[in-house]
């Protein structure tokens, strides 16, 4: 999977002069995200919390977390790409490490979306982190 850097994600936004703009950019990303087949869409990968169903899969291989997502709203498929590129292909200890609120503090994202989607972003978020933390343990 090829993800933009989260720096790279960060300097696009902030080159775009609009929310409209950044949202289009944000859905864009989604689109390119490769999602699941649907025999995946199982309730044991929902992610709960979300007003739309998000699934999320994730295997350990040479000591980092592949993470296979899929969302059934494409704003919320944009928002996955932002996470993925924070943690995809990541190690425990990186996921862990990275600041997730500096990241979206800097992308200005929270005050532009609605509270029900910080709240489904916020259990994604920890979705991941608690599985780093079993796989670090």
């Amino acid at each position: 999977m090829n993800l933009p850097s989260t720096d790279e994600i960060i300097d696009d936004l902030e080159f775009l002069d609009d929310w409209e703009q950044r949202y289009q950019y944000i859905i864009d990303l989604g689109k390119a995200l490769p999602g699941l087949p649907e025999s995946q869409h199982r309730d044991e990968y929902l992610v709960r919390g979300c007003q739309s169903n998000v699934w999320l899969i994730s295997e350990e291989k040479d000591g980092k977390l592949l993470l296979h997502v899929d969302s059934d709203a494409v704003i919320v498929q944009g928002l996955l790409t932002l996470v993925m590129a924070a943690y995809h292909n990541k190690t425990p200890e990186q996921i862990l490490a990275f600041d997730i609120d500096h990241y979206f503090a800097q992308l200005d994202l929270e005050n532009h979306i609605t509270p029900t989607r910080g709240n489904g972003l916020r259990a994604i978020v920890g979705k991941i982190q608690q599985l780093a933390k079993h796989r670090q343990a």
